[in-house]
């Protein structure tokens, strides 16, 4: 189509374009020249009719040069692109840019024919504006909607989608400014799915989360990034492929009781101080006062807990925190304990988990020390076996145990914060079955990527 064929604009002015349309468009440097609705039929939705908005959009006529040897170059008409553009009033919209095409006259340049490309419209060759990428992103990031949630608004395909934003997210990921000014680092694990391990390899992930504080004391937390596997190994590599500097910004790692993890902090940052997570150590405690509830169940009743055995009446309560206790629960507790005086173990454990999670209650650090410090002489010696086995874990954790109260209270709440948006994203997906794209899922659902995405 040549430049004299063109359509008449929607709007006619005396410059031949209306400045009300392309100031709705937003598109710098293109013009609106026709707006189209149409209604089509709707597969998915049993045959309804379905609206689609196209919005015809060219550049003004101008000179150019030919981007090889700058000989001015000769015009060889339009031609259209069709793009997918974010939707407009809820409508899917497609952008139709009849794009300026030139010839290069100079018979010893190879260039030939070329056309007109704008980076800030989209990207040689794509299938979606950059708005519509980024508005798709935005979408997953701040709204939680699915991949399908998105084609389902513009109108496409679920592939058509990933494949248009997979290449930005793959681009943020990479990009090694995101690593910039972490201070305190936590690593935890998840499982990411639950079926055979044999086609998509190991369920669980390691998860490195960055906590570092802001100026004003808030933990923003960050999912940094999941590598494959739960091993002190898989936490090592990932550390060793990050650079020196990052390596040494790190003055506190965070990570629950497990050997692996923290061999690698002590290979890899040795300038850090590691903090053992108070939700797991209290977890931890929580788990032995279960333990001996079962174990002494066992020994009188010969069987597992029923309805209608004291003890197993109050499993629940004995996993509350005793500040938390209402009366009717602070008298069932009594009774089934004052039921049987073989019930004084489970009691004895309670109280010794009671202590322990209160070394992490106090406001007063100093007090919440002196607490730690009588848990590490009292527990290992106590008669019951499960709290001594828990005092012979915390003594062999001393320094991370006692970290946690040098270190301005360094725990990981903010890492179940992040997994509190991973579950839900994992919901609203219903499952993955790739991991890497599970990765910059997570990643960009986690705000690890912000700062290096497109805008």
């Amino acid at each position: 189509m040549s430049e004299n064929t063109r359509p008449a604009p929607a709007c006619p002015t005396l410059t031949g374009y209306c400045d009300h349309c392309d100031l709705f468009a937003g598109l710098d440097g293109l013009h609106v020249i026709d707006v189209h609705r149409t209604t089509t039929q709707d597969r998915q939705q049993h045959g309804k009719q379905k609206a689609q908005l196209q919005v015809f959009v060219e550049s003004a006529p101008g000179l150019t040069g030919c981007p090889d040897c700058a000989v001015l170059a000769v015009s060889a008409g339009r031609h259209e692109v069709e793009l997918i553009d974010a939707p407009v009033y809820g409508v899917p919209a497609t952008l139709i840019w009849r794009k300026r095409r030139w010839r290069c006259p100079d018979p010893d340049c190879d260039r030939g024919v070329f056309t007109e490309q704008d980076p800030a419209v989209a990207a040689p060759r794509a299938l979606m504006t950059r708005r519509c990428i980024s508005w798709s992103i935005a979408q997953i990031r701040r709204e939680n909607v699915s991949v399908a949630g998105i084609a389902r608004q513009l109108g496409i395909d679920w592939h058509t989608v990933w494949h248009a934003i997979r290449p930005a997210l793959e681009s943020a990921a990479l990009d090694q400014r995101r690593y910039t000014g972490v201070a305190t680092l936590e690593v935890d694990e998840h499982v990411w799915h639950h079926v055979d391990r044999r086609r998509r390899g190991p369920k669980e992930l390691t998860g490195m989360v960055d906590l570092t504080r802001d100026a004003e004391g808030r933990v923003r937390a960050r999912l940094l990034d999941l590598v494959p596997g739960r091993t002190g190994a898989a936490y090592a590599g990932w550390l060793a492929g990050r650079s020196e500097a990052f390596r040494a910004g790190i003055s506190v790692a965070t990570l629950d009781p497990f050997a692996g993890y923290k061999t690698a902090i002590d290979a890899q940052l040795e300038d850090a101080t590691a903090v053992l997570d108070a939700f797991h150590v209290v977890k931890l405690g929580t788990a032995a006062v279960d333990e001996v509830r079962r174990r002494v169940q066992l020994d009188i009743h010969g069987h597992r807990g029923r309805k209608g055995d004291p003890l197993y009446g109050i499993r629940k309560v004995l996993q509350s925190g005793a500040e938390n206790l209402t009366e009717h629960q602070c008298a069932r507790l009594e009774r089934a304990i004052t039921a049987d005086p073989r019930h004084e173990e489970v009691f004895l454990a309670f109280q010794c988990a009671q202590e322990l999670s209160s070394a992490y209650q106090h406001k007063d650090l100093r007090a919440g020390h002196r607490i730690a410090l009588k848990v590490l002489e009292s527990f290992p010696g106590c008669p019951v076996p499960e709290i001594a086995r828990l005092g012979r874990t915390l003594r062999r954790w001393r320094d991370a145990f006692l970290a946690y109260f040098t270190t301005d209270w360094a725990n990981n709440g903010g890492t179940e914060a992040v997994n509190g948006l991973i579950e839900l994203a994992r919901r609203v997906a219903r499952g993955f079955r790739n991991r890497e794209n599970y990765r910059l899922r997570m990643l960009l659902i986690g705000g690890g990527l912000d700062g290096a995405l497109p805008t």
